[in-house]
C-alpha cells in the first residue's frame, strides 16, 4: 500500500486501530522530519519579508510541536477541547459551569486562570497522551467531561501577564478544537478575529460561544457575529449564544450552557472524538504546504539577496587591487619619510661615499659593516611606509565597500554582512606588519640566492661595501620608489640588480592587492554561509512534496 493511499485511509477516518497506527507512524514521520528541517532555517539577512517568515517558522515549530507530533504520536487520545477567549469574556465560568463543578478559578480578579486545567473523563485516563498540554496544565480527571474528549481552561490571550499569553498560544497550538469564548460586547473587538484567523490558518476546527448576550439585543447581535464570520469564510462554524444573566457568582444555571453541553455530548465517544482529531490534523496537514512554500521562498529570497551581494562585492574587487598596486607602482612608499632620512645618512654615515677602482666600488669590510648598520634606520622607514601603504590601501576597500554597501542605494541586507570597522582596522594592525616582514626577509633571501649562485665582481664588491644586509636595504628602498636608492644602486652597480629591484616591487603590489582580497573576503565570508547558497531551501522543498503526495 502506497504512502498517499494509506494516508487517505487516516483521512477518510478510518476507525481500523491497526491501520490508523501504520498512517499515524507514515504521517508522523513526514512530519518529525519536516519539524527538523523546519528548526534548522536560518533568516540572517534582514530584507523585507525576513521577520515575517521567521515569525511564521516559529509558529511552524509551534504547531508541530505542540499539535501535529504529539496528536500523530497517539490517535487514540482523547480529543482536546480548548476553552479560550480574552480577559473577562466569562471562560472559566463557562468552562466550570459545563463540569458542574468549580475546576478552574473564575473571579473578578484578572488574570483569574494562571494555571491551565485539563480535565477528562476518568475512563479515559489509560489512553490520555502525555504532551505539552498535561505538561504545561494541572490534570483533573471529572466525570462531567464526555468520554474521547478533554476540557482545557487556558489562560487569556490577552492577559497582561507575558508567560500567561505566551502559555494559553501554546495551549492553542496544541489543541484539537478551539471553543472561542467571546461576549456581546468585545466580539468586534480585534482580539477575537486575529485569534480565530490564526485557528484558520492552522486548519483548526474552531466552535464560537458568544456570552453575556441581553435578549433584547439578542437577534441582532446574533445575526451580525454570524455575517462577520461568513466573511471571514468560516461558514461552517459552530455558534452558541449564552444569554446575560447579570450579574452572579459561581456556576451558571444549566439552560444557558445545554446547547453547548448537547454539542460536546455529540463529540463524546471514541470514535466521534476521533472525527474530531482527523478532521483538524487533515485541515493542520492541507495548510502546511503554504506555510512550508513561503518558508522556502523566504529561504531563497534569501540566497538571491546573498547573490546580489557578492556581485556587488566581487565588481568592486579588480579596481581596489589596481589602485592598490598603483600606489606601490607610483612610489609612494618611499616618502617624505624616506627621503629625510636618506639626506641624514649622507651626511652622518656618508653612504654615497664611495671609492671606485674601475668599475667596481672599493671598500673594506669593516667599513661596510658600519654602512650595513646605519642603513638599519632606512630599512625600518622603508618598512613603516609598506605599512602605511598597504594599511591604507586596505582602509580604502574597507571604506569603499561601507558606501557600496551600506550607503543610500545599497542592495537589501548589505549592512547586515559588513565586518565590525574596529575589528577590521585591528586585523589590519596585525596582518599588514607581518606582511611587510616577510617582504622585506625577501629581499635578504634574494640576494642570498644571488650571491649563492655566483653573483658578478659588482655585486659582489657592492657586498663587501654595504654588507649583505644593507645591500638588500638598499634594493628595498629602491623597490619602494626611493629615487636616492635607485640612484646610488646604478652608481654601484649599473642594472645588475634591476631584475632584484623589479622582482621586490611586484611582490609588494602582489602583497598590497592581498590585504585588499583580505578586506574583499571579510565580507564575503558572511556571505558563504550555507543558509544563504542557492539550495538551501532543497530541503523544505522535498519535505513539501511529501506534504502534497500525503496531502
Amino acid at each position: 500500500m502506497t504512502t498517499s493511499m494509506r494516508t487517505d485511509r487516516l483521512l477518510g477516518g478510518r476507525s481500523d486501530v491497526d491501520a490508523d497506527t501504520e498512517i499515524g507512524l507514515t504521517v508522523y514521520d513526514v512530519a518529525r522530519d519536516l519539524r527538523r528541517d523546519v528548526a534548522a532555517v536560518r533568516l540572517p539577512m534582514p530584507i523585507d519579508g525576513a521577520a515575517e517568515a521567521e515569525g511564521s517558522r516559529d509558529r511552524l515549530l509551534a504547531q508541530l510541536d505542540e499539535h501535529l507530533l504529539p496528536r500523530l504520536a497517539e490517535l487514540s487520545s482523547p480529543a482536546i477541547v480548548v476553552v479560550a477567549g480574552s480577559t473577562g469574556a466569562g471562560k472559566s465560568t463557562l468552562y466550570n459551569s459545563l463540569l458542574g463543578e468549580e475546576v478552574s478559578a473564575a473571579g473578578v480578579l484578572r488574570p483569574t486562570t494562571r494555571e491551565p486545567v485539563l480535565a477528562f473523563n476518568p475512563a479515559d485516563a489509560d489512553v490520555i497522551a502525555e504532551g505539552p498540554v498535561t505538561e504545561l496544565s494541572r490534570v483533573v480527571h471529572h466525570a462531567g467531561v464526555p468520554r474521547g474528549t478533554a476540557l482545557l481552561d487556558a489562560p487569556d490571550l490577552d492577559s497582561f501577564v507575558q508567560e500567561n499569553r505566551s502559555t494559553a498560544q501554546q495551549l492553542l497550538e496544541a489543541a484539537d478544537l478551539w471553543l472561542f469564548v467571546t461576549t456581546a460586547s468585545r466580539y468586534g473587538d480585534a482580539l477575537p478575529w486575529q485569534a480565530l484567523a490564526r485557528a484558520t490558518e492552522r486548519g483548526a476546527s474552531v466552535a464560537m460561544v458568544l456570552n453575556r448576550v441581553p435578549h433584547e439585543d439578542l437577534v441582532t447581535i446574533r445575526g451580525d457575529l454570524m455575517g462577520r464570520l461568513r466573511s471571514h469564510g468560516m461558514v461552517d462554524t459552530p455558534l452558541f449564544v449564552v444569554p446575560d444573566v447579570g450579574p452572579h457568582e459561581g456556576l451558571l444555571d444549566d439552560k444557558p450552557v445545554a446547547q453547548v453541553k448537547r454539542w460536546l455530548t455529540m463529540l463524546a465517544g471514541p470514535e466521534r472524538s476521533r472525527a474530531v482529531v482527523v478532521r483538524t490534523l487533515k485541515g493542520s496537514l492541507n495548510a502546511l504546504p503554504g506555510w512550508v512554500t513561503s518558508l522556502a521562498d523566504a529561504v531563497e529570497a534569501q540566497a538571491g539577496a546573498a547573490t546580489v551581494l557578492r556581485r556587488a562585492v566581487e565588481a568592486e574587487v579588480p579596481a581596489a587591487e589596481q589602485l592598490a598596486r598603483d600606489a606601490v607602482g607610483a612610489g609612494v612608499v618611499a616618502g617624505a619619510a624616506v627621503e629625510a632620512r636618506w639626506r641624514e645618512l649622507s651626511g652622518t654615515a656618508k653612504i654615497e661615499r664611495l671609492r671606485f677602482r674601475g668599475d667596481q666600488v672599493r671598500s673594506s669590510r669593516r667599513a661596510g659593516r658600519a654602512r650595513s648598520a646605519a642603513l638599519e634606520v632606512l630599512r625600518a622607514d622603508v618598512r613603516e611606509g609598506a605599512a602605511h601603504t598597504l594599511t591604507a590601501s586596505g582602509a580604502r576597500v574597507a571604506d569603499r565597500l561601507r558606501a557600496v554597501l551600506d550607503g543610500p542605494s545599497a542592495p537589501p541586507g548589505g549592512s547586515s554582512v559588513l565586518p565590525d570597522p574596529d575589528d577590521r582596522a585591528a586585523d589590519r594592525e596585525t596582518a599588514v606588519p607581518a606582511t611587510v616582514t616577510a617582504w622585506a626577509d625577501a629581499a635578504d633571501e634574494r640576494l642570498a640566492a644571488l650571491l649563492a649562485e655566483g653573483a658578478p665582481g659588482p655585486v659582489t664588491a657592492a657586498v663587501r661595501a654595504f654588507g649583505d644586509r644593507g645591500l638588500a636595504t638598499l634594493v628595498l628602498a629602491a623597490a619602494a620608489g626611493s629615487d636616492d636608492a635607485r640612484r646610488l644602486l646604478d652608481r654601484v652597480l649599473g642594472d645588475a640588480l634591476d631584475e632584484q629591484v623589479a622582482a621586490l616591487r611586484d611582490d609588494l603590489a602582489d602583497r598590497a592587492a592581498a590585504v585588499v582580497d583580505r578586506e574583499v573576503d571579510a565580507v564575503l565570508d558572511a556571505l558563504d554561509s550555507p543558509d544563504l547558497t542557492d539550495d538551501a531551501a532543497t530541503a523544505l522543498r522535498l519535505r513539501l512534496a511529501e506534504l502534497r503526495r500525503l496531502t
